[in-house]
């Protein structure tokens, strides 16, 4: 065929970066789920304990299990709960979220489940691309996870993300500063950033911007949206303030969550968001700060040089 004639072929859209929630038991990995895709997809009892990895991407409603022989089953999301752990190795689930439009999210067990095999996990990390580690205030940072990320590490490139979780138990600021210390000075510069988060907080913010701030989560999602829009880009990567602000006096009489199947993050609204701040004007720019709907404000961002593109 004449090369007037030939179709030029499209390059294959990009893969989204895969993250893995990790951490000990009970530190929040399925709360900060429930917080991304603004509902509650994994059933309550079985989440922390008698689940295997759980594997999100975005697309309609639908579960399946993959067993260990390779198999593939449909399955009830009610039914998430009754899965035969022996006989299963992963479950695939696809939700409307807009938060996986922007990436993959993986579930992992405990790594302290006396009830999972660490095996059950460890298999997955080679299609891992970054950890969001979740570790409980109350117990920061314990030799345990300090031993098991040291190995993780090793395997994961893309850079990790420390959530010092159920940051309202801690009752007073003193401790509050003592905890954020002491996990930044033992971790050194093993995570790229680290955040003190209460998810409690965050989800039953409703439109309450000050109790959404105050969780910790309004940063914490900030860095996250900035980083995943610059996954192709590290020197566009954002750098993370050295001491974010410390998660506020826990509310007096928390809002209630809302109704599962809402949209809690409006991550849509902050690439659309982000994308029209980098044409706009410098003039425009010292207009300031563009505040997301309902969640996320974007940084204010410099336009930058077009840079040159390898042909292909």
């Amino acid at each position: 065929m004449p090369d007037a004639d030939r179709q030029p072929l499209s390059a294959p859209a990009p893969r989204k970066p895969r993250l893995a929630l990790m951490g000990e038991f009970s530190a929040g990995k399925s709360t900060l789920i429930n917080l991304l895709a603004g509902r509650q997809p994994l059933p309550v009892r079985g989440t922390a304990t008698r689940l295997p990895p759980v594997w999100l991407s975005h697309g309609a409603e639908a579960a399946r299990i993959i067993g260990t022989d390779g198999s593939e089953t449909p399955v009830p999301l009610e039914d998430l709960a009754s899965v035969e752990m022996e006989s299963t190795a992963l479950i695939r689930l696809s939700l409307p979220a807009e938060a996986l439009e922007l990436c993959d999210l993986i579930d992992m067990p405990g790594i302290s489940d006396p009830n999972m095999p660490a095996s059950v996990w460890q298999q997955l990390l080679p299609e891992v691309d970054s950890v969001i580690w979740c570790t409980h205030a109350t117990q920061a940072w314990r030799q345990s996870e300090a031993a098991a990320w040291e190995e993780i590490s090793k395997q994961v490139k893309g850079p990790g993300t420390l959530l010092i979780t159920h940051f309202d138990k801690l009752r007073n600021e003193r401790d509050r500063e003592r905890v954020v210390k002491r996990v930044r000075k033992e971790t050194g510069d093993a995570f790229a950033a680290v955040f003190p988060l209460s998810l409690s907080q965050a989800l039953a913010a409703g439109d309450d911007m000050e109790l959404w701030k105050s969780s910790g989560a309004d940063g914490f999602v900030e860095y996250l949206v900035d980083l995943l829009l610059n996954w192709d880009a590290p020197e566009r990567r954002p750098v993370p303030p050295q001491t974010p602000a410390a998660v506020a006096e826990p509310a007096p009489a928390p809002r209630p969550v809302p109704a599962q199947g809402g949209e809690v993050l409006e991550f849509g609204a902050a690439r659309e968001a982000a994308a029209a701040d980098e044409r706009q004007e410098p003039a425009a720019a010292e207009a300031g700060s563009l505040v997301m709907p309902r969640r996320v404000v974007a940084r204010k961002r410099s336009p930058r040089p077009e840079r040159d593109r390898p042909e292909v």
